[in-house]
């Protein structure tokens, strides 16, 4: 068993909590004003616990390619990472909210994935 795999259910949270933030800061609404998402407010504490979030997340996914059991589930999260990435750095602000809700499906799907990979192991 991957003992990094038993800290997928904080990152599935993680990643929900993301999905949230990110329609408010980026979503139909500010997308109809034409608001920046960089001028909008945000609290000094969630600016710090989202960049923190992120470095961990970015950390744990390297470290599920370190055991053969979660391997393939990190090497999609760290792929879609990349990709949307690099797709919302090339899009206009309309598409940013698009690419960030299917990159974060497939994260989610990849977690659960790995949650439930990881509890049958657990139980068998």
């Amino acid at each position: 068993m991957n003992p990094f795999a038993l800290l997928a259910p904080l990152f599935l949270i993680f990643e929900v909590w993301q999905l949230v933030i990110s329609e408010r800061y980026m979503g139909v609404k500010q997308i109809r004003v034409n608001a920046d998402p960089r001028e909008l407010p945000m609290a000094g504490w969630m600016a710090a616990v989202w960049a923190g979030g992120l470095l961990i997340y970015a950390i744990w996914m390297f470290a599920l390619l370190l055991h053969p059991i979660g391997r393939a589930q990190g090497l999609v999260l760290i792929a879609v990472s990349a990709v949307g990435y690099a797709l919302r750095s090339a899009s206009g602000l309309k598409w940013v909210l698009v690419i960030l809700t299917f990159e974060g499906s497939i994260r989610i799907g990849m977690l659960v994935s790995l949650f439930a990979t990881t509890w049958r192991r657990l139980m068998a």
